[in-house]
């Protein structure tokens, strides 16, 4: 696995370096924004470790520009010592994958970027997606739930195959908002009208939709017992 370290704090990174680079991957460094920036949009990397309290640029705008600008698909892991909601909202509103608060062990992070990697490579091998009974093809635009067809417009597809790309994971008003519509403003209730829609469909076909509301948050596929919340 190749390795993007993006960290300031000196002893941190050489940490990361040295143990990452000392089972087997291969890894670079960058401690600014900019050189990260640099290293990240002209390499081919399996993954990034990011920090948040960047010189030049900082990490919420780096992953960002990564992902909207650069159109990078590389999983990104935040490695922070900022353990506030807010924060970790903020970070998977900009791109990010995974987040993780110091101290942590060096184990941990090994063990989630291989994750991260994996499943990267498990989406070009095969981009169906599933949870339960449901599946999703993206290639053909497809659902099925316990085998039998689902129709879908092609917003509530995309809702879709956002929050079964990664079920438990939170996905803001904000971040589904521009997924579906850009920079456009859409009406207010818009979102929730979609997935008003969504939601029936998946229950008139298995008998409930497995997706949870977290108030004054957003959306996620979360384990189901039956009930849709």
């Amino acid at each position: 696995m190749r390795v993007l370290i993006i960290e300031d704090d000196l002893d941190i990174a050489t940490n990361l370096y040295e143990f990452l680079e000392g089972r087997g991957n291969v890894v670079d460094l960058a401690r600014d924004g900019v050189t990260g920036m640099h290293l990240a949009v002209s390499g081919d990397f399996d993954a990034i470790v990011l920090d948040l309290g960047l010189p030049g640029v900082d990490g919420l705008c780096l992953c960002s520009k990564l992902r909207r600008e650069a159109r990078q698909d590389v999983p990104i892991l935040i490695l922070t010592a900022r353990d506030m909601l807010d924060d970790k909202l903020a970070a998977f509103d900009s791109g990010a994958d995974d987040y993780l608060v110091k101290p942590f062990a060096l184990r941990e992070v090994e063990a989630r970027l291989n994750a991260l990697a994996a499943r990267r490579r498990g989406r070009v091998v095969d981009r169906r997606l599933c949870y339960e009974a449901i599946e999703y093809d993206p290639a053909e635009f497809s659902v099925t739930v316990e085998g039998k067809t689902v129709h879908l417009s092609r917003k509530c597809l995309r809702l879709l195959e956002m929050l079964i790309s990664a079920p438990h994971r939170v996905f803001t008003r904000s971040e589904l908002e521009r997924e579906l519509w850009g920079e456009e403003h859409p009406q207010s209730d818009s979102l929730r009208s979609h997935m008003h829609l969504l939601r029936r469909a998946l229950t008139d076909a298995q008998g409930h939709a497995p997706i949870e509301t977290v108030h004054g948050v957003g959306y996620r596929f979360a384990v189901s017992d039956g009930r849709q919340a």
